[in-house]
């Protein structure tokens, strides 16, 4: 997605969101693989999830007529010394682009994430895009990912207030 491409004020003709089920996984992996082709495996947000499994209560589909129009996922990980979590995958099908419906996501799955007691959500992605949606680069200055990684890219949003106070160290998959 480009850059300030994203909408904050939804379209109220936005299919819904629901909590992803066991049952969704084929359809969400077929909407991300659309969205990001086979490179997305080399990224440095692959690597924090190798192995692990995203948080079921935290990772929403949006269906329109039966197919994933929309989806994205949390994953557990360890921030320095606190615990947090991995957004993204997230995915938007091209017809339901610009929209809102990736903020709504985005927005549905941190809400849910404070709900559950959660304090932390790290992604990888633009700013201009996600700090609308409350997401920084300063907090995440001295924090270390795995592989290589575009720093400017490594964003935190703090879920509970000065969550994202102090924040250094290496970041791993929980």
């Amino acid at each position: 997605m480009r850059a300030g491409s994203m909408s904050l004020a939804p379209d109220p003709a936005l299919p819904p969101i629901e909590p992803e089920r066991p049952a969704d996984g084929p359809a969400v992996e077929r909407l991300v693989l659309e969205a990001f082709g086979p490179g997305r495996y080399a990224k440095t947000a692959e690597r924090l999830r190798e192995g692990a499994a995203p948080v079921t209560d935290l990772s929403f589909v949006a269906w329109e007529g039966g197919q994933a129009v929309g989806c994205v996922r949390l994953w557990p990980l360890q921030i320095g010394d606190r615990a947090g979590l991995l957004l993204g995958p997230f995915a938007v099908d091209p017809r339901f682009r610009s929209r809102g419906l990736g903020a709504a996501l985005i927005a549905r799955a941190c809400s849910a994430a404070a709900a559950a007691g959660w304090e932390l959500v790290l992604l990888v992605g633009d700013e201009p895009y996600y700090r609308p949606l409350g997401f920084a680069a300063a907090p995440a200055a001295r924090l270390v990912l795995p592989g290589p990684v575009d720093r400017r890219r490594v964003l935190v949003r703090a879920l509970k207030e000065g969550a994202d106070q102090g924040l250094e160290g290496p970041v791993l998959a929980a």
